[in-house]
């Protein structure tokens, strides 16, 4: 059970992460943005690179030198929205830079070149990429689907994995029950028996003492036999329940 929530919690990290980078997509180069990236009037973002093409391709007969636009001013229409950007004489150099998608970036890089996290999730060694996700009850053991319709399982019951964990976890814990209810009897015996013991040293010492204070005399008989014979058998009677 750890391990399918193991799995599940790092799917969702996966797709956050897909999401996030959906995000960071420029329109124009369909890449991820490269820095600096500028933010639009609009508020849509481009790479400072593409908002000069864009920028060029909108205005073909300004002077350009080494691919960059000379002039100043002009204009030109946002891609996502097509909202009309008018430029200043510091041409794209003059849109803001997005410095918080930038910052984005980075962390977003950081977090991908870190080692992938593998999943806990238990695959069948017959078949790659096949999760285990059943039981089979004749054989006990836990196996993938394709085992059951194509493979040594195919002519066995099987049940979804979750249910014989449930099930199996149920029968562990009435037994653990169990054994905590025979322990506590057991201590309960145990201490009897101690208490058994005690009052057989005492009845022992007893007589002992009596002896030596008193002359001997008159012998006693069977029927004068000290008390250190007689003790309780009570705690037999406990160990057969």
């Amino acid at each position: 059970m750890s391990a399918s929530l193991n799995y599940k919690s790092f799917s969702k990290e996966q797709q956050t992460m897909d999401n996030l980078e959906k995000q960071l997509i420029c329109p124009i180069c369909l890449e991820m943005f490269t820095k600096p990236v500028v933010i639009l009037p609009c508020q849509h973002n481009l790479c400072r690179k593409c908002a000069s093409d864009i920028f060029q391709a909108s205005n073909p007969y300004l002077p350009t030198r080494g691919g960059t636009t000379v002039a100043s001013g002009g204009r030109f229409r946002c891609p996502s929205c097509r909202h009309e950007v008018v430029l200043d004489r510091h041409g794209v150099y003059g849109l803001q830079r997005n410095l918080l998608v930038e910052n984005i970036i980075d962390i977003y890089k950081q977090e991908s070149t870190r080692p992938e996290k593998k999943s806990e999730q238990p695959m069948c060694e017959e078949h790659d990429e096949e999760r285990i996700n059943i039981y089979c009850l004749n054989c006990e053991v836990p196996t993938c689907s394709l085992c059951k319709v194509f493979g040594a399982h195919k002519d066995c019951q099987v049940a979804p994995l979750t249910h014989v964990f449930q099930r199996q976890k149920s029968e562990l814990s009435d037994g653990i029950a169990v054994l905590v209810g025979s322990n506590d009897r057991i201590q309960g015996v145990i201490s009897e028996l101690e208490d058994t013991c005690k009052t057989i040293e005492i009845g022992f010492e007893a007589p002992s003492l009596q002896g030596q204070a008193s002359a001997s005399g008159s012998g006693g008989g069977a029927d004068s036999e000290p008390a250190r014979h007689v003790f309780s058998f009570s705690w037999l009677n406990s160990l057969n329940e």
